[in-house]
C-alpha cells in the first residue's frame, strides 16, 4: 500500500495558545499560518503546494537582494548564485528551502535550527534558529544566528510575512513610523535615500493604499517608549494587525504583492522586518560583521484585533 505524499514543506508544526492557532513548516522554518480565531492573519498557502512571493519565508544570511550576487569580503570577490534570474540578482538568502529541525516545541511555541555551510559564494559557518512562540499578546519570532567558523562573516537577516487586515489591499490604511525610503533602480537595486516627508511614501500619519504600488525599503524608524518599532495595517471597519519589531531590525521592506500571479495579487500586503537593506552586501549598509562565535538576535512579532 502507497504511503500517503509528503508535503512539499515537509512536516506542518503546530502550535496553540488560546484561539490562536500557527503553523510552521520543516522546509525554511516557514509562517505557513498564523489565525486568530475564525480570522487568518497572515496570508499562507496551501499544504500541498509550495510558497510563492517568499511567502512567510525566513531570510539568511542576508535578505532582500545582492545585485549580480557579487561582493567583497575582506579583500576577497565572492559569488553568489544568481536566485531572481530575470533581474539577476542573489535573493533572500540561503536557507528558504532547506530543511530545519525542531530543537523545542511545547503546545505554545517551536524552535527550528538549521547549519549554513560554507560554499565559493559564502564560505562561512552559521548555526541559525527560528523560534515561534504565541501568548496573550499574539506572535513572537526570534531569529537568531551564530558564527561558527574561524573568521568574521557578513550577515543580515529578515523574514517575509504577508498580513491581512480583513479587507483588500486598496481599502487598507498603512501607518509606518518611517523617515526614510530607499530609492531602487529597475533591477531593484539601492540607488540612495530620500527623505518621506511630503511625499507620497510618508505614512507616519497613516493613509489608504488606494492605488499605491510599494515594493519598498523604509528606515529611520521611530520607536515606541517600549523600543519597539510598530508598523499598523487597519481596514475601514477598525480591524487590523501590527507588526512589531525589535532594535536589530532597522528596516522594514512594505510589499503590495503586485507583481505576484493574478490571484494573490494585492489580496495582501507584505511587511518584511529587516536588519539591513538590499545592497547591504555591497554597500556595507547596515551589515552586521558577526565574527567568530559572536550571535545575532533579531525579533519580530504580530497583533491582530
Amino acid at each position: 500500500m502507497a504511503s500517503a505524499p509528503r508535503p512539499p514543506t515537509g512536516e506542518q508544526h503546530e502550535i496553540r495558545h488560546g484561539d490562536q492557532v500557527a503553523v510552521v513548516t520543516e522546509v525554511g522554518a516557514t509562517l505557513r499560518r498564523y489565525d486568530v480565531g475564525d480570522r487568518a492573519v497572515v496570508q499562507g498557502w496551501a499544504v500541498d503546494a509550495i510558497p510563492d512571493g517568499s511567502r512567510g519565508q525566513v531570510l539568511m544570511p542576508w535578505p532582500n537582494r545582492v545585485a549580480d550576487g557579487a561582493y567583497s569580503w575582506n579583500g576577497t570577490d565572492l559569488q553568489l548564485p544568481i536566485t531572481e534570474v530575470a533581474k539577476h540578482n542573489a535573493i533572500h538568502g540561503l536557507v528558504r528551502w532547506v530543511g530545519w529541525q525542531v530543537t523545542d516545541q511545547d503546545e505554545a511555541s517551536v524552535t527550528l535550527s538549521a547549519t549554513v555551510w560554507p560554499t565559493p559564494g559564502y564560505p562561512f559557518l552559521l548555526s541559525v534558529s527560528a523560534g515561534y512562540r504565541l501568548d496573550d499578546d499574539g506572535l513572537a519570532v526570534e531569529l537568531r544566528a551564530r558564527n561558527d567558523g574561524a573568521g568574521a562573516a557578513p550577515y543580515g537577516v529578515g523574514q517575509h510575512p504577508y498580513l491581512l487586515a480583513g479587507a483588500p489591499v486598496d481599502a487598507v490604511t498603512l501607518t509606518l513610523p518611517a523617515a526614510a525610503r530607499l530609492l531602487v533602480d529597475e533591477r531593484s537595486n539601492p540607488m540612495g535615500l530620500q527623505d518621506v516627508t511630503g511625499t507620497d511614501d510618508d505614512f507616519r500619519g497613516g493613509r489608504r493604499l488606494d492605488g499605491l504600488v510599494l515594493d519598498t525599503a523604509f528606515t529611520r524608524l521611530a520607536t515606541d517608549d517600549d523600543g519597539w518599532v510598530r508598523a499598523r495595517l487597519e481596514d475601514i471597519d477598525g480591524g487590523g494587525v501590527e507588526l512589531r519589531s525589535g532594535p536589530s531590525a532597522r528596516w522594514l521592506q512594505v510589499f503590495t504583492g503586485d507583481t505576484l500571479p493574478e490571484g494573490p495579487r494585492r489580496t495582501a500586503i507584505a511587511v518584511e522586518p529587516m536588519s539591513c537593506p538590499p545592497g547591504a552586501f555591497r554597500s556595507g549598509e547596515d551589515l552586521v560583521t558577526l565574527e567568530a562565535g559572536a550571535e545575532h538576535l533579531l525579533t519580530w512579532g504580530l497583533r491582530a484585533w
